[in-house]
């Protein structure tokens, strides 16, 4: 099989333990750093360059899309398969899952416990939005974060105010969420791949620090997950329609409340903290899915 991996860092960890995994396996895998990509739009021929020649042949295509180049990664994504190559996850469920707001509602139209959140352009109006949430303290996230950057905690009232009336000059969006004390900085994130859950850890945070990404200095443990975390997390990574993903969890005093679907998770965490060989299962759901003749699976709206 031949594979696509897109990447902008082949020498970080996932990256290269996904390729350890291909090349295991015997499968000829290519890095491609996505920013370099170009797309040729041309009818009944979409094709892609990369690097002075074009890209071709190849069964399947492994999206590491970093969230600050989501835009253009999912369009080089979305020709991929237009090309007939097998996306890990698709184009449309990446971008449905980068969408935190978006995410939430589609969660919770569906009845996936999430945490109390309010949502507003208007930072004059944070007092009625901060009540909205279940009043402080409140959590404060930037749309656009990621890895626990934009996350901050409002302990009070006034200071919940004053964080989201400091955003008021540089037009974000921000999410404000009730904040979930009982999980004590800790959560867990459940990595799913085609519709099983392979793995769980438990991460905190560091001293001091109620955010419990592994980025920010936290630590990582394996965790038997319940059968309610189970389901719930199954249940998310399915309404976003994303086959591999990490589901972020808290436990509450009224069940498991999702955080964020990742679609894509780091892996050193997770196998560092469990012993699984997560990137080849990664290599063995692509192996059943990816083969010749397998019908390709289309996007949802």
């Amino acid at each position: 099989m031949k594979i696509a991996l897109m990447t902008q860092n082949a020498k970080l960890y996932s990256s290269r333990r996904l390729i350890e995994a291909a090349q295991e396996r015997g499968h000829d895998i290519e890095a491609i750093k996505t920013l370099q990509v170009i797309i040729n739009i041309t009818s009944h021929r979409p094709s892609l360059f990369y690097s002075g020649h074009q890209l071709e042949g190849f069964d399947a295509v492994i999206p590491r899309i970093g969230a600050s180049i989501t835009f253009y990664g999912t369009a080089v994504l979305r020709q991929f398969e237009m090309m007939d190559v097998f996306p890990l996850n698709e184009s449309v469920a990446i971008g449905r899952s980068r969408d935190k707001l978006r995410s939430l509602q589609l969660l919770s139209r569906r009845g996936i416990g999430l945490p109390v959140t309010a949502f507003a352009h208007d930072t004059k109006r944070s007092s009625e939005v901060i009540e909205m949430a279940g009043g402080a303290p409140v959590v404060i996230k930037l749309l656009e974060g990621t890895q626990g950057i934009g996350v901050v905690l409002g302990e009070t009232m006034q200071s919940a105010k004053s964080v989201i009336e400091a955003f008021r000059g540089v037009n974000v969006n921000i999410l404000v969420q009730e904040f979930i004390k009982e999980s004590k900085g800790t959560d867990i994130r459940a990595i799913i791949i085609g519709g099983r859950v392979i793995a769980a850890m438990q991460r905190t945070g560091s001293e001091g620090d109620f955010r419990s990404n592994l980025h920010r200095g936290g630590s990582a443990k394996l965790i038997k997950i319940t059968p309610e975390e189970r389901s719930t997390a199954l249940r998310a990574a399915k309404i976003m329609g994303l086959n591999v993903c990490g589901v972020d969890m808290l436990r509450s005093n009224h069940g498991p409340v999702v955080m964020e679907v990742n679609s894509s998770p780091g892996l050193e965490g997770i196998e560092g903290a469990t012993g699984i060989d997560v990137a080849g299962k990664i290599i063995e759901f692509l192996e059943k899915n990816a083969a010749p003749n397998k019908t390709k699976t289309k996007g949802k709206g």
